[in-house]
């Protein structure tokens, strides 16, 4: 019998990635919640964005939990998938996993949901374009 993978990994496609940064840190050198909420928002956009061929916006964002904390050095890597489409909404599952560039060792940050909505350029929402 093959040897199985058990080791839990990233779902849905590496979107976003960059380098957790000092002026990202609280004094005590963990990274903000709050950035990592807006990476998350920029690669939830820019996978509603490629859906909606076109400008979108956050409307909603579902229950996030840190489950370990970010340093600085640390990549992080957004990763998006598409679980739901309507007519002018995309919701999106995010994962936030990290790397430490010493250990190489990926841990998951936190996940969550994101709707975005599709607008059109007067900021009034707009059907999505099919397929």
């Amino acid at each position: 019998m093959a040897d199985i993978d058990d080791t839990p990994g990233p779902i849905g496609e590496l979107t976003l990635q960059t380098i957790a940064m000092p002026k990202d840190t609280n004094p005590h050198g963990d990274i903000f919640g709050g950035w990592l909420l807006s990476q998350m928002d920029l690669a939830g956009g820019i996978t509603a964005g490629n859906k909606a061929r076109g400008r979108v916006a956050t409307v909603s964002v579902d229950q996030m939990s840190f489950m370990v904390p970010v340093k600085v050095g640390d990549v992080v890597s957004v990763y998006t998938e598409i679980v739901n489409v309507g007519r002018s909404s995309i919701t999106i599952a995010i994962e936030v996993w990290s790397s430490n560039h010493e250990t190489l060792e990926l841990q998951k940050v936190t996940d969550g949901v994101f709707v975005f909505v599709a607008i059109d350029g007067k900021g009034r929402t707009r059907s999505l374009p099919s397929a």
